[in-house]
């Protein structure tokens, strides 16, 4: 861990500086307030939903007990619910007010990782989407500002893609724009508006012949060396690759994934391949699928190679990133463009290429990175609650502009359309 993150005891929450007087004056600043004032009322409630899906972590697609609670608490804050929203474990609650207005979507993830818990830290995630849905419904409703408020509930992002199968099934359709946030090391009291890797799954399975291996080890086609041969083929070609690629994989055992380095394993092969943009995956995932047919070619063996799940890098778009830029630093933290989930990979980029969306990280205290137990720890800490609930009022600050700012709003789309605009 760098020495510039957070780190456990360095400070606590309630010790937060704020920044200097900057350039400029905040958009609305009395909307600011109304969603601090509301989230900060709802802060108990917060907690413990957070506590309690920290205490029940479920897997990709396994999130039964997270979708529950999460619906019934949007229940209790006046949202209609839409409970098993094309997926089993996914759901959908809405607040509208008024007509003609513009429609704002949030996302909360739900599930933890084999074995490990929350060590990517959705329990936060989950209630960040939580607090702006309710902030920016408090705002509408103080202000009569005619808008809608659309929370997601998206399972499987550990692996799964559940938001790139939710998009493909319309879940996404009629939202003007979309935001969350995740957490991560970093800087004190920092948010991160760096990108991420794009991201390919590969299953990969051998067969051979079996054989008694002192007796008659000729007859066999031995699928477990082509295993071995195939992931030390990839281990060579790594010297080739860019050093922005990663490509891992694993013999997949008990209680693990292929982004977890695992104690105990099995042989089944699955691969993750990663690089900066999709195009640059693509042309990796071909080198790639060379070394597992070199090694069936080389043991005798038959292999099957299947392309999984893809996630595409994130696409932050410039008008809302620099909104919550403004806000985050004038009211919170410093904001850096290189640390946050820059080098893992989330299915929310394939919504960023979709419509208009934001995916900040936000740093809380921890001694290890993400999927790792000391970020499970962390993720449960008071300092990281305070911190979750700090970037949720800067993103329902940038959502109640998206609301009421036309000329914002315009740009925002402008943006989206032509990415380089403005960068």
């Amino acid at each position: 861990m760098s020495s510039t993150f957070w780190q456990p005891g360095q400070g606590l929450s309630s010790d937060i500086q704020k920044p200097g007087p900057q350039d400029g004056a905040l958009y609305r600043p009395e909307f600011l307030e109304t969603i601090k004032d509301s989230i900060a009322a709802l802060d108990a409630d917060l907690s413990a939903l957070s506590q309690d899906m920290h205490k029940h972590p479920e897997t990709k697609f396994e999130e039964h007990y997270a979708h529950d609670v999460l619906t019934a608490f949007m229940e209790k804050q006046g949202f209609e619910v839409i409970r098993h929203y094309l997926l089993e474990t996914a759901w959908v609650a809405k607040y509208t007010r008024g007509s003609g207005g513009r429609t704002l979507g949030v996302n909360s993830e739900m599930d933890a990782l084999p074995g490990i818990g929350h060590a990517c830290g959705h329990n936060l995630i989950a209630i960040a989407g939580v607090a702006v849905a309710c902030g920016v419904k408090a705002a509408l409703d103080k202000y009569d500002i005619a808008g809608s408020i659309v929370l997601l509930g998206t399972p499987g992002e550990e692996g799964g893609a559940g938001k790139a199968i939710l998009l493909e099934r319309g879940a996404y359709k009629g939202l003007d724009a979309c935001l969350m946030c995740h957490p991560a090391p970093g800087p004190p009291h920092s948010a991160s508006l760096s990108g991420c890797l794009a991201r390919q799954r590969i299953d990969v399975e051998f067969t051979g012949h079996t054989a008694h291996a002192a007796l008659s080890p000729w007859e066999g086609q031995n699928a477990l060396d082509a295993a071995v041969l195939a992931y030390t083929n990839i281990s060579v070609l790594r010297q080739q690759l860019k050093p922005t690629h990663r490509v891992h994989g694993i013999f997949e055992g008990k209680d693990w994934t292929p982004n977890i380095i695992p104690d105990y394993s099995k042989m089944m092969h699955v691969w993750y391949v990663r690089a900066p943009t999709r195009p640059e995956v693509d042309v990796a995932v071909k080198r790639i699928s060379a070394c597992f047919q070199g090694a069936a070619l080389a043991t005798g063996c038959e292999v099957k190679v299947e392309l999984g799940n893809s996630t595409f890098e994130l696409r932050q778009n410039k008008a809302l990133s620099d909104e919550f830029a403004d806000v985050f630093t004038k009211t919170v933290g410093p904001v850096d463009y290189e640390y946050g989930i820059s080098h893992a990979s989330t299915d929310f980029g394939n919504v960023t290429y979709a419509l208009p969306a934001l995916h900040p990280s936000f740093a809380i205290p921890t001694s290890g990175g993400n999927h790792t137990i000391a970020f499970t720890e962390a993720a449960a800490g008071e300092d990281a609650h305070a911190a979750c609930l700090k970037i949720s009022q800067s993103l329902a600050a940038v959502g109640i502009r998206l609301l009421t700012d036309d000329h914002f709003f315009q740009k925002v789309c402008k943006v989206f359309l032509k990415p380089k605009l403005l960068q």
